[in-house]
């Protein structure tokens, strides 16, 4: 049987999914921060997938406000976990980068990374099933895997 999953259902579902995984992020001892998590995942993410970007062209393409992008940006620059250069071909812009390597990566941030999602996700499957959770884990890592290739790394 082909099922056809049309654009609103998986909009639908993106945003689902965005409240499972801040439901499993764990946040006790991280402190107040001018930046939510979830923003600091967007801006990761687009300079993950457009390294040589800019403050306003991660705003244009996520959406979010050019305020939160630039402060985020200050927060990851001061962490050493974003590069910021100057644009040989305009030196009026600043494009920024990944870090290849995040200097002490916080005990919070692992902390965060690594917490598995398996009661987050048997919740909002409403059940106990492991097995059943188990499944719909490999799936979520498959689809991962196929549509953000190096996410996992």
């Amino acid at each position: 049987m082909l099922l056809k999953v049309n654009g609103v259902e998986l909009f639908l579902l993106g945003r689902t999914l965005m409240r499972i995984g801040e439901d499993a992020m764990p946040s006790e001892g991280i402190g107040e921060q001018s930046a939510s998590l979830r923003t600091v995942l967007i801006v990761l993410s687009d300079l993950r997938g457009h390294p040589g970007t800019t403050v306003g062209e991660i705003a244009t393409r996520s959406g979010l406000p050019q305020s939160a992008v630039s402060a985020t940006v200050a927060r990851l620059r001061s962490a050493g976990a974003v590069l910021a250069e100057t644009d040989p071909g305009d030196g009026r812009r600043t494009v920024l980068r990944e870090a290849p390597e995040v200097p002490e990566v916080p005990e919070q941030v692992t902390r965060v990374r690594d917490t598995p999602i398996d009661d987050v996700l048997a919740t909002a499957l409403g059940t106990d099933d492991r097995d059943r959770v188990r499944e719909t884990v490999e799936a979520l890592e498959e689809l991962a895997d196929r549509l953000v290739p190096g996410l996992r790394r």
